[in-house]
């Protein structure tokens, strides 16, 4: 994959567990901020943000989570559960010589984010959350709202061995690809970008590697009874046009918090690339 276009320098880190593919940009002795990437992504969904955190002073590190990318697989379902992902975030911060960090995640790493803040609040310098509610909100959403039930079905579907990585390897990877642009403004992701995913996914063991965090991390496995109170400071960004999660989402995760703050925008789930500007400098403002 070429990344000479894209902001940042590649490294590896070894996190005790398993070995991680990290973009850094930025000065060496910046203030520390972790951006964790969701499903179908890698480090490169945050590529839109790199720049102006670099350019802010901030000490950017993007890691491709266990499973995507360039970094490890592990072979065991039990190895994607959300407390090994959440200690591969301290793993990140330990090798790197940071005691905290901004932690900032989308998708399911701001799942991640939220369960690295429970677990390790003292880390956490402060919280930035995208379009992914507190796990606890989301169990009580799963329980009252049938729409969000009709929405989640694809988790369902993942659950089948083999077929779903089927499925997405056929037609060039057609099914993620749709995942991305069918959900989006049309134009927010280019014929680049999708080149760039398409490289991602086809690594080997890449698209078993991202479905184990939702056969992993499914309603038996208890994660969305995790209801502690998010300590830090927490930023929640949000598009209201998600077509995965419904809006009462965000608002109950607030509950969750003990200094929280919503901002929503008129955008899809992909919020960081459809307003990448807005999203940017409202990070920079929270993070300063």
């Amino acid at each position: 994959m070429r990344t000479e276009t894209v902001p940042g320098d590649s490294e590896y880190v070894d996190t005790g567990a398993v070995r991680l593919h990290v973009r850094t940009a930025g000065p060496a002795d910046g203030p520390p901020v972790v951006l964790l990437h969701g499903f179908p992504e890698f480090w490169y969904g945050w590529h839109r943000q790199l720049d102006a955190l670099a350019e802010a002073g901030y000490r950017v590190l993007v890691p491709d989570q266990r499973g995507y990318n360039l970094s490890d697989r592990p072979a065991t379902h039990e190895a994607y559960r959300v407390d090994n992902l959440a200690d591969d975030v301290r793993g990140v911060l330990d090798a790197t010589g940071h005691d905290e960090a901004a932690i900032v995640g989308h998708d399911w790493g701001a799942m991640v984010a939220w369960v690295f803040a429970q677990e390790h609040p003292e880390r956490v310098e402060r919280l930035g959350i995208l379009n992914v509610p507190h796990p606890a909100a989301f169990g009580e959403t799963l329980r009252g709202n049938w729409e969000q039930v009709f929405r989640s079905w694809y988790a369902g579907f993942f659950q089948v061995p083999r077929l779903p990585e089927a499925a997405m390897r056929a037609r060039d990877y057609r099914l993620l690809e749709r995942a991305l642009t069918g959900s989006a403004r049309p134009g927010t992701f280019t014929d680049d970008d999708l080149r760039r995913y398409r490289t991602a996914w086809g690594r080997t063991g890449a698209l078993t590697g991202m479905l184990n965090w939702y056969r992993a991390n499914g309603l038996g496995s208890g994660l969305f009874d995790r209801d502690e109170r998010i300590e830090p400071e927490t930023l929640i960004l949000w598009g209201t046009d998600d077509v995965a999660l419904v809006e009462e989402n965000a608002e109950r995760s607030l509950s969750f918090c003990a200094d929280g703050t919503l901002e929503r925008f008129e955008a899809s789930h992909w919020l960081q690339h459809e307003r990448s500007e807005e999203v940017s400098e409202r990070l920079v403002a929270f993070l300063s």
